[in-house]
């Protein structure tokens, strides 16, 4: 009986490439098979689509009622097996990086349509980390929808023409060449789009092979290929077609010439998927859901960091996110570098005005960068594993002209490092023996499973090092690129838009970048240095300003806090339509361009169930001291008007009970919070507690609470009311930004308890926000900290330094109930204040050139 369910079961998948499951099911029953073996099928089947549906990984949040039909790969397979072995080749283990590409893959196709269905025009949008093995998903879902039926393969393949060469060669290896006779190539590496004769003869149903087209985001090239699936739409009622949008934010969002014409394309198919991908979503996110466009409608996917990626949070650390236990959140690695703001200008012209004729100066820091990067090239050549190419990033204009003016200051550099390399020159073999030393101390290579390579072993290799170093231009205007497929390359590439979105820097392992940007999409994208750095992950070095680094911090919570919500709204029956994910702002970058966000409706935020802390402080005396006399002044009222007070000297707190919601508002209306903390906006604060006040009668009453140092007595807030000092150092910055202190995290987890009854010293945050609920469902609870204004760090922290502000500081935290029956709204509007930067965004004038 079980070998006749096998075989049952086995017709019934042969079925499944020309039929819907439901329709290979009716198959069955007009075959005359039994009615309990058809149910039996239907249940192995669904049990199938379960798995596929409960995967742990990706996360997904798919419109309701899509039908999932595909369940993973068949023995009869031809292109998926493919990609294993080639992968298996590359050395990829089985666990986890196979099965998780597998899963992954398989999760995407299973979101698309059949192939077999009359008509359908899906809008699908992955989401993955920058560098981390997009491409090879992306391959991976077009093999298996190969294996199942689909007729028609689109990239879209960014906007320059080295990522769409290195798109199609990819391609190109992974799908067509294992399986030659199954694909016909409509465009080559050196050849985008250009119309074929009889269009009709590649869609004919007597032609059986698989179309793949790779083009560039460029109107002249879009155009022709809408015009000719035109011509053959007769043909294309019988062609499922799936469109790959690589890099889906570029390009693709609002733009009056790209945008339409995909629209365009995917009109003349009426069988067709629309999947992007994307590492900063933010831009696809903010379309209209209602509009006739690009929204992903029917599904979102959430891919999972793989292992070993290198990601914004583990080079430059984050912020806490609600709910989060702030000792548990890193500072990131030690492998970012100070720019001074003086160095800039030597690097990059002030305007555009000083463009022509500019000539860059190798300062100590670029020069530094670039002695390093022949270090630890002549280090991975010691250890001898790993990728072969070494590679070295400067960014720091978009101007060719500018990336041009490096070349002879760069190639006098390395001339002049050979010939006292040459000569044994004990100033210049010190000076690198002490940067060697120095950079090694502060990333030990232990802590990534290396064994760190002494001066003597990689000096040996140091001249081979030089003698094989190339300085490359690489822009729209040059001709010499970077080429990764003739041997192993040793390159300091110096370009702009096309090395910063999608391109893969081989072995890179040395970044040097200034360049300021206007948005959370632009500045994702071209951290090129994310990606793997397989037995090398302790050498990566980033030059950039304390600027930058301030602001791909705030990226990676941005980040963190945008995948969250998408595993959330997966968790929460959310689809496409109805979710709403939520991005952080800053005060000085935009979620993504100003034409993106057209459709971006103003922010309703609530705080309900969410803990607001400072972290971002003035040093000045005046600032400080005029937020010392806040505290001390709502101190004074809560002492006065509390219906209760606990002094708990042992601790180093007290907490004033239930003190009147308006003694809290006041203290709002006179604290300064940094302008750099978005999220701590008192004016959104105080409107949010009034509305709860009266449309819930909740917040009307507030714990204070003060936590302080239980070791000393040397802060005063009122008379009686004394604590200790608290010690926060703040992140360190070789350059620190005039009268800016960023200390990182504020509260501890136990800090959100202070005002709660029974033991909770070992309750979870979610543990104690349940505990909140139960004991204080309606009280706000505020938490005054005050700051001792030295604060030297612990010597275990090696990324924090003395705060040293010229008064002592204070603190804030606030905590707030989680409503019973929905919450309070108030607005507040994605901008930002671009005054200040200076900014150099994408050039899009190549999307209209006509000699693409």
């Amino acid at each position: 009986m079980t070998d006749d369910l096998d075989g049952m079961y086995d017709t019934f998948k042969a079925l499944l490439d020309a039929f819907s499951p439901s329709e290979a099911v009716k198959r069955l029953e007009q075959l005359g098979i039994s009615a309990d073996i058809v149910e039996r099928i239907r249940e192995q089947h669904e049990r199938q689509v379960i798995r596929v549906r409960e995967l742990e990984e990706p996360h997904a949040v798919v419109l309701d009622g899509r039908d999932t039909w595909y369940t993973g790969p068949q023995a009869k397979d031809k292109c998926w097996p493919a990609i294993v072995d080639l992968l298996r080749k590359d050395g990829w283990p089985e666990e986890p990086s196979i099965r998780s590409l597998d899963d992954s893959s398989t999760r995407v196709v299973s979101l698309l349509n059949h192939p077999k269905e009359k008509a359908f025009s899906t809008r699908g949008l992955v989401v993955g980390y920058v560098q981390s093995g997009k491409t090879t998903n992306f391959t991976s879902v077009m093999a298996k929808a190969a294996d199942r039926g689909y007729k028609l393969f689109i990239v879209l393949a960014g906007i320059h023409n080295g990522l769409r060469r290195q798109t199609q060669a990819r391609l190109a290896q992974q799908l067509v060449e294992p399986n030659p006779s199954r694909w016909f190539q409509l465009t080559g590496l050196d050849r985008d789009f250009t119309p074929q004769e009889n269009p009709a003869s590649y869609f004919g149903r007597s032609n059986r092979m698989h179309v793949l087209c790779v083009v560039k985001k460029n109107a002249t090239v879009l155009r022709k290929l809408a015009g000719w699936l035109e011509k053959a739409s007769d043909h294309l009622q019988d062609c499922p077609a799936l469109i790959i949008d690589d890099e889906a934010d570029q390009a693709t969002v609002a733009t009056k010439s790209i945008n339409p014409l995909i629209l365009e394309i995917m009109s003349h198919l009426p069988r067709s998927a629309y999947v992007g991908y994307t590492a900063s979503p933010f831009a696809n996110l903010l379309i209209d859901p209602s509009a006739q466009d690009l929204y992903p409608k029917d599904f979102v996917v959430n891919l999972p960091k793989p292992a070993g990626h290198f990601g914004t949070e583990v080079l430059f650390g984050r912020y806490a996110l609600d709910g989060e236990d702030p000792e548990q959140v890193d500072d990131g690695y030690d492998m970012i570098r100070s720019v001074p703001e003086a160095d800039v200008s030597a690097v990059r012209p002030e305007t555009r005005a000083d463009v022509e004729g500019f000539e860059p100066v190798i300062t100590d820091t670029l020069r530094r960068a670039v002695e390093y990067f022949w270090l630890v090239t002549a280090a991975r050549r010691v250890r001898g594993t790993g990728n072969p190419h070494n590679t070295m990033l400067i960014h720091t204009s978009v101007n060719t002209a500018v990336h041009n003016s490096f070349k002879r200051p760069l190639e006098h550099l390395r001339d002049r490092s050979t010939r006292s390399l040459s000569s044994a020159d004990a100033d210049f073999l010190s000076r690198l023996r002490d940067l060697w030393d120095e950079e090694t101390g502060c990333v030990p290579a232990g802590d990534f499973g290396e064994r760190k390579v002494q001066f003597e072993e990689l000096l040996s290799e140091l001249r081979g090092v030089l003698d094989s170093c190339r300085i490359i231009m690489d822009n729209s205007s040059s001709e010499d690129r970077l080429d990764y497929e003739n041997g192993p390359v040793v390159a300091i590439a110096v370009g702009g838009n096309t090395l910063s979105r999608g391109l893969t820097l081989e072995g890179l392992s040395v970044s040097y970048f200034v360049r300021s940007v206007s948005a959370y999409d632009t500045l994702l994208q071209m951290g090129r240095w994310f990606g793997f750095r397989n037995n090398y992950a302790d050498l990566p070095r980033i030059w950039m300003t304390d600027e930058l680094t301030e602001w791909f911090r705030h990226l990676a919570t941005v980040e963190t806090e945008m995948r969250r919500d998408i595993e959330i709204y997966m968790t929460e029956s959310e689809t496409p339509l109805t979710f709403a994910v939520r991005l952080r702002t800053h005060p000085a970058l935009r979620v993504t361009a100003a034409a993106k966000m057209r459709d971006a409706v103003v922010a309703a935020s609530s705080y309900g169930g969410k803990r607001v802390q400072t972290h971002y402080f003035h040093t000045n005396a005046d600032w400080l001291s005029d937020n010392i006399t806040a505290a001390r002044n709502l101190v004074a009222s809560a002492v006065a008007n509390a219906v209760k007070a606990e002094e708990r000297a042992a601790e180093g707190r007290y907490v004033f009970r239930d003190v009147p919601h308006d003694i809290v508002i006041d203290f709002l209306s006179s604290y300064k919070f940094h302008e750099k903390s978005p999220e701590n906006d008192a004016n959104l604060i105080i409107e949010y507690i009034r509305k709860r006040v009266t449309e819930a009668e909740s917040l009307r009453r507030w714990n204070v609470a003060i936590v302080g140092n239980p070791k000393v007595d040397d802060f005063t807030f009122a008379p009686g009311v004394s604590v200790g000092r608290n010690n926060r150092a703040r992140l360190e910055l070789p350059n620190p930004t005039l009268d800016l202190a960023d200390i990182k995290t504020l509260m501890s987890r136990r800090d959100a308890a202070v005002d709660l009854t029974g033991d909770v010293g070992n309750l979870t945050e979610k543990g104690i926000m349940d505990e909140r609920r139960k004991q204080l469902p309606d009280t706000g609870l505020l938490v005054l900290y005050p700051i001792d204004k030295v604060s030297e760090p612990a010597p275990a922290k090696k990324l924090r330094a003395p705060l040293n502000a010229e008064e002592h500081v204070i603190g804030v935290g606030m905590v707030f109930p989680e409503p019973w029956h929905g919450d309070s709204t108030v607005e507040s509007y994605i901008s930002a204040d671009l005054s200040r930067v200076r900014i150099e965004d994408e050039d899009y004038s190549l999307l209209d050139d006509e000699d693409a």
